[in-house]
């Protein structure tokens, strides 16, 4: 028992020097999970060589001191980079002695940059000089991963100095079941900007069906709404997939309306473009955002979602990634010859 408290004590100073508690690497046990045959010390390298490459391409500073964002294009960002960056550096702290640094910068910057409509919530596009452009108003999948990388630096690094990481996430989970998340059927909104009288009110975004993070959300700031979030998504994969997407499993980028008992894929030019009924630059992400739940809650929906979708790929590509393209039709038909790391 001696040796035992030895050991807690000096992991305790450790980690109070380092400023981490869950330092990278660190190898969680999921559910049932593939990965590559090579050995661990490798994966640990190319993802800490990865991570160095990408903050020297996008970590950049703000216009304020102390600020940092996430370069999107040509010095813009938008929240959704802007959670995906804060997300990134807490998952880094202990091989990046800045990470803290960098994730407070974000914070910093989130926080001046906040929503028109509700401020608990971040405008979603900056320009080069880190003015807020093309409307004053949010983004529910970046104010998702904002909430979410809030919850994992008060696990990283704890909630007791200058920035309270637990509280603020749950001012920003509150605001987004506010703002972000349909009052009565639940459904999850483009943004904050989303009124009861717009088309937009009965449609959703399937990039946005976050499900793991909703299920912290709830763990932190219990809420009935979350659940039925959740069961909202799911019916909606179900009816998508089992009505329109038979032989693929593949997810449109926007479904309308969704306050029926049909929901269906959005025609072209809904929000975006002549894709938007279409697996494409929103969808990509649905494959991803399904499994982590999957991982993380080992609910058989989420497995159930994303096989239908695993074998009609391995056969489209004959098991080779480098033959995934650049978007599909529901039916699986290729949109385009080429191939993006994106849907990779």
């Amino acid at each position: 028992m001696r040796y035992f408290l030895l050991l807690v004590s000096i992991f305790v100073s450790c980690n109070n020097i380092v400023g981490q508690l869950i330092p990278y690497p660190n190898h969680n046990v999921y559910y049932e999970h593939i990965k590559p045959s090579v050995e661990q010390s490798e994966l640990d390298k190319s993802t800490s060589d990865f991570y160095t490459a990408w903050k020297s391409k996008y970590l950049k500073s703000g216009c304020e001191t102390g600020e940092y964002y996430i370069d999107y294009d040509k010095g813009q960002t938008v929240s959704e980079a802007h959670g995906y960056g804060m997300m990134i550096t807490v998952y880094m702290a202990g091989l990046d002695s800045n990470a803290k640094t960098y994730f407070d910068g974000m914070y910093k910057y989130f926080r001046n940059h906040p929503s028109g409509i509700n401020p608990e919530l971040m405008s979603w596009k900056q320009n080069a000089s880190c003015i807020d452009v093309e409307g004053n108003d949010s983004a529910t999948d970046g104010d998702i991963d904002i909430a979410f990388a809030l919850l994992l630096a008060d696990k990283q690094w704890g909630s007791d100095e200058e920035i309270n990481y637990k509280e603020e996430a749950k001012k920003v989970i509150s605001a987004i079941m506010q703002s972000e998340i349909h009052p009565n059927n639940f459904n999850i909104l483009y943004g904050d900007w989303v009124s009861s009288g717009s088309k937009a009110y009965k449609a959703t975004r399937s990039s946005d069906f976050i499900i793991d993070h909703f299920r912290s959300f709830n763990e932190v700031l219990p809420n009935d709404g979350w659940n039925d979030v959740i069961d909202k998504c799911y019916w909606i994969i179900n009816e998508i997939q089992t009505n329109y997407s038979t032989s693929t499993g593949l997810m449109s980028d926007f479904i309308i309306e969704t306050d029926t008992d049909m929901p269906k894929p959005a025609q072209e030019n809904h929000l975006e473009g002549e894709h938007d009924g279409d697996y494409y630059y929103n969808a990509c992400r649905f494959p991803w955002r399904i499994t982590t739940d999957y991982l993380i809650s080992g609910d058989e929906k989420a497995k159930h979602a994303v096989n239908k979708i695993n074998e009609w790929l391995i056969g489209k590509t004959n098991g080779y990634p480098t033959k995934i393209k650049d978007g599909y039709k529901l039916d699986g038909t290729a949109i385009a010859s080429w191939s993006d790391a994106a849907f990779v």
